[in-house]
């Protein structure tokens, strides 16, 4: 096999002018393939993750002086880029932007229309300053259609596109999936954009535009059920953590805090196997669960049964022994979990990364990695992400050419900066058990002994 010592994307010059999650993970991950990631931020609108609900974390829950660039949300999705901060509010701003347009392959931006369209840089006009350019523009409904206008983010999304709507217990209201759910698809389907628009420019000479809509990524994702309404006239409900066959399936309290097991039974085998697993035998010939209708007739019961004895064991023991029974089962885990877990291990998901010592975010972090791996191409996270305008000085002279004069003025009249014009609220977590364990590299073995868990 022959192993290349190039990553896939080396050449390849992207602007990141995009914020929070879906737009800089995808940037972040572009870097990781070889790409030159320059992120550009405004004076007064450092990026969400920089601070506020979505910056998630403090290393060792300590602010520094300057904790917009120590939030571990904003170290995550920026990992390995360069940073530039530019009024674009100001014409001598967006003049530097054109320049850095001119001089680049990608440019990914989640602004909303007006934006881009007020600055003259919608793609008829970035097309004619670069006709090279790959555009790739995320919002939240798209370019066209009654919504186009419409500010979104992916937590209210659920709403629209109808995920919420079939999310939850049957009982119960409509609930989000997750934390951003919607900007993690986003985040995958622009990073495919970027590459095949360089695919697309390579075969005919010239760039495109890539315009996603959050809102119809997250109706794919409930395309189950637009097609059984389309189909059969029925809508979607909500059932927890059941299944509308199997059954069976659900979320099972287990032994110790806040400790759980999923489990799901699809066949009349698989629920001998459960019964006996549970200490249960005669259960596989009771007339109410013996076949998979009169399962689902009678789930409440069967919750019971099997509640009663997943809280005798741990969730690892549940689900080992239900998986070696042949039972589909995983325990769920948490963040902790998640750092120590030996398949994540073995795989090398979290990696680590060095940080300058003038950061003080300790000498060395674990950052998420990606989920796949190249045969023959290295893939690594290049770098930790970049402190706030870091990198204006090289970007403009080593890329764009300017004169130490020309940058000394843009810095005296405030168009590049290195500090938030007006930094974004700070989160600080109490020092807890959670906040312990993110003192301890992932791979220690003795970090149980450590936090007095073992």
């Amino acid at each position: 096999m022959i192993r290349m010592s190039k990553r896939p994307l080396e050449g390849i010059r992207v602007i990141d002018s995009s914020y929070v999650f879906a737009g800089p993970y995808a940037t972040g991950l572009l870097g990781d393939l070889g790409a030159e990631v320059i992120k550009v931020e405004g004076p007064t609108r450092p990026d969400f993750t920089r601070g506020g609900a979505f910056s998630g974390l403090l290393p060792d829950n300590e602010m520094g002086a300057d904790p917009w660039n120590r939030m571990s949300s904003y170290n995550l999705v920026n990992r390995g880029k360069k940073s530039v901060v530019l009024d674009l509010t100001r014409p001598e701003g967006r003049e530097v932007l054109v320049d850095l347009i001119k001089a680049s392959d990608v440019i990914v931006e989640n602004f909303t229309p007006r934006v881009m369209r007020g600055w003259g840089l919608d793609y008829p006009n970035m097309k004619k300053i670069n006709p090279g350019i790959i555009m790739v523009s995320n919002t939240g409904y798209g370019r066209g259609g009654p919504y186009s206008a419409y500010p979104a983010q992916a937590t209210t999304q659920e709403a629209t596109h109808g995920l919420a709507a079939v999310t939850g217990y049957a009982d119960g209201d409509p609930s989000k999936a997750g934390q951003s759910y919607v900007d993690f698809l986003a985040a995958w389907t622009i990073a495919s954009a970027a590459m095949l628009g360089l695919r697309y420019r390579r075969r005919f000479g010239h760039g495109l535009w890539a315009d996603i809509g959050m809102y119809q990524l997250g109706c794919y994702n409930v395309s189950e059920y637009v097609l059984d309404n389309i189909a059969n006239g029925t809508r979607g409900e909500r059932i927890g953590n059941r299944h509308r066959q199997y059954a069976p399936q659900g979320c099972y309290r287990c032994a110790g805090t806040d400790a759980w097991c999923v489990l799901s039974v699809r066949d009349d085998a698989e629920w001998v196997a459960l019964c006996r697993v549970i200490g249960q035998d005669a259960l596989a010939a009771d007339p109410r669960f013996i076949t998979e209708e009169s399962r689902r007739n009678n789930h409440d019961a069967i919750d019971a049964l099997i509640s009663r004895w997943t809280c005798t064991v741990s969730k690892i023991e549940a689900m080992e022994r239900l998986q070696a029974a042949g039972v589909a089962a995983g325990a769920v885990l948490d963040g902790r979990d998640l750092n120590f877990d030996p398949q994540l291990r073995a795989r090398g998901l979290l990696e680590m990364v060095d940080f300058p010592q003038d950061r003080k975010m300790g000498p060395r972090r674990p950052l998420l990695g990606r989920p796949w791996k190249f045969s023959a191409s290295p893939l690594a996270i290049k770098g930790p992400a970049p402190a706030y305008g870091q990198h204006n000085h090289e970007v403009l002279r080593e890329i764009l050419g300017y004169d130490e004069s020309r940058c000394a003025a843009l810095a005296s009249a405030g168009i590049i900066v290195d500090k938030p014009v007006k930094p974004r609220e700070v989160p600080v977590m109490g020092m807890d058990k959670r906040v312990e364990i993110g003192r301890l590299a992932y791979w220690d073995p003795d970090y149980k002994q450590k936090l007095g868990i073992a």
